[in-house]
């Protein structure tokens, strides 16, 4: 399993419209195929800082979720929102396995 993680830079003073994107990818990620884990906003701290967090199987299923949510209807708007709206300043992705979860053997 891995886990992408999305850091966004978004406008602070556009909060509320990333808050709504978030939301709706509540709908369209999963059906689409990946394991939405949430999307997160700031509280506190930092007001520029967001993310978005997910696990696929592996990378041949990434690609093919992403195939699957540039065709979603939702997606599809989605991805629109976000270009009209301009409160994504940057995004990078990284890629994540778990460790800490694995069976360990006994000393």
């Amino acid at each position: 399993m891995l886990t992408c993680v999305i850091q966004y830079q978004i406008d602070p003073t556009k909060r509320a419209a990333f808050a709504e994107y978030g939301a709706r990818w509540a709908t369209a990620i999963p059906r689409c195929g990946a394991d939405l884990v949430g999307y997160f906003a700031p509280h506190e701290g930092s007001s520029t800082l967001a993310y978005g967090i997910y696990h696929v199987k592996s990378l041949g299923e990434y690609e093919a979720y992403r195939a699957r949510l540039a065709q979603d209807p939702l997606g599809q708007e989605n991805y629109q929102f976000a270009q009209s709206e301009k409160f994504i300043l940057k995004e990078d992705r990284t890629w994540l396995t778990c460790v800490s979860h694995k069976t360990r053997t006994p000393a």
